[in-house]
């Protein structure tokens, strides 16, 4: 006889600036995150956000990339594929908003992407990742976003303000001579990239899918500075 074992909620977060509650889900040995009932992640699929990281580093030249921030820690993967790439003296940030994503991947998710906030490398910053940037000038190599859905904004109204004019122009200002701005999106975003392009970056726009060969498709904008 099969048993079926029911999904179990394990946690809830508040967002802030935004009505909804994030919550993690276990069923068997998988966790996910849902907000108003959407998946936005899970430890099944997460070749897209190691591409992320990849299409970044490549971008830039992994020995040269010894500064970097990641934008939204989800579920770590990104984190860890940029861990795996960058050399040892590298120093990396990891933004992210929600206290509790980061608890989580403390005690529930570290195993999935091998535990990347132990790695003495990572600094942990609980903050909105339009702040930091925008606080910051020519410190990073790379600035790779994974923050909600991309420029959709769906999880946190506010996120769009990222992903506008003036939050492009702070994540310029941030990045080094040479540096590398990469952002993950669920969809699309023919707009997107043209404002990309208005920011002065030059762009070049990546297709791939959700689980690296198969599953949906997702788009990842690799910019760096124009000239």
């Amino acid at each position: 006889m099969r048993v079926v074992i029911a999904e179990q909620l394990v946690g809830t977060a508040r967002i802030p600036g935004h009505d909804a509650e994030l919550r993690c889900y276990r069923h068997d040995r998988d966790y996910w995150f849902r907000i108003d009932g959407i998946e936005l992640m899970s430890t099944r699929v997460h070749g897209s956000e190691e591409l992320l990281a990849e299409l970044a580093v490549q971008r830039r030249g992994g020995a040269l990339a010894t500064r970097v921030l990641v934008g939204g820690l989800g579920m770590g993967f990104t984190l860890a594929r940029v861990l795996a790439l960058l050399p040892a003296d590298a120093a990396v940030e990891v933004v992210e908003l929600v206290p509790e994503v980061v608890q989580w991947n403390r005690d529930l998710l570290g195993p999935f992407a091998g535990h990347p906030l132990r790695d003495p490398r990572v600094q942990v910053v609980v903050a909105d990742v339009a702040d930091v940037l925008a606080g910051k000038h020519g410190c990073y190599d790379a600035v790779l976003l994974d923050v909600d859905n991309g420029p959709e904004a769906l999880a946190r109204p506010g996120n769009d303000r990222l992903y506008r004019e003036r939050g492009l122009g702070a994540a310029k200002a941030s990045l080094r001579r040479g540096g590398v701005l990469a952002i993950w999106s669920a969809g699309e975003d023919p707009a997107f990239a043209a404002r990309l392009h208005r920011a002065g970056f030059v762009v070049a726009e990546h297709h791939v899918r959700a689980r690296r060969t198969k599953g949906p498709r997702r788009t990842i904008w690799v910019a760096t500075v124009r000239g």
